[in-house]
């Protein structure tokens, strides 16, 4: 996983760490954490395997004088446990963001598709989101999207290729005109669990946008 070195005061931080399925390892984790420096906002289950394993994304903020590091060693010794990633994160944690995402698409229905891609970076702990027309490229995006991707034809929810190892973008598709993708700068790569959520709330926003369209031609 990469580390950030540097000694920190009161900086959140998001891990993503692998454990064992079984009663007890979230205690052990949490605890590990709380001994090497970390202060637990929320935790959010991101992914479980056949009941064998999970992954568990922990939105944390360290201790005055405390490093990441000594977080992913305190962790990386119990056993069965491997950090995925941690990095600094900003965006805060909420065990209810893909319900606040929904419940914020049915609020402005009008602007369901635009709004989901301000919401994306958010609910996914992306850096940022877009959405991108066959014909007119990029039409919507957060701040940092880079202004140049293309559109490409996008049956579900998927992973995208990029020309480098550090730009990890998923997709999914609104029609067939349209696509919406999310980026991450570094990782942590897009688990099959995030593709099937994003593959759910893209599809939800097609709802609320096509309902307030038949709304409007009704009216």
């Amino acid at each position: 996983p990469q580390r950030d070195r540097a000694r920190v005061e009161g900086m959140p931080y998001l891990l993503r760490v692998e454990l064992p399925d079984v009663p007890g390892s979230l205690g052990r984790v949490a605890t590990a954490i709380g001994m090497a420096g970390g202060d637990i906002e929320a935790i959010e289950i991101v992914h479980k395997a056949d009941g064998v394993t999970a992954v568990d994304d922990v939105f944390l903020e360290m201790a005055p004088g405390a490093m990441p590091d000594s977080i992913v060693s305190a962790c990386n010794a119990l056993d069965g446990v491997r950090v995925i990633w941690i990095s600094r994160y900003t965006g805060g944690g909420n065990l209810f963001l893909d319900l606040e995402a929904v419940e914020e698409l049915t609020e402005e229905p009008d602007a369901a598709l635009d709004r989901l891609v301000d919401r994306l970076p958010v609910v996914f702990r992306a850096d940022w989101a877009a959405r991108v027309s066959r014909t007119e490229g990029v039409v919507h995006a957060t701040s940092a999207a880079p202004r140049d991707l293309a559109w490409r034809p996008i049956v579900r929810a998927e992973l995208i290729e990029t020309d480098d190892d550090t730009n990890i973008h998923a997709g999914a598709r609104l029609n067939k005109s349209e696509i919406v993708v999310i980026g991450r700068r570094g990782g942590p790569e897009f688990l099959d669990s995030e593709l099937a959520r994003l593959a759910h709330l893209v599809s939800l926003a097609m709802s609320i946008a096509r309902a307030a369209i038949k709304a409007a031609a009704s009216s």
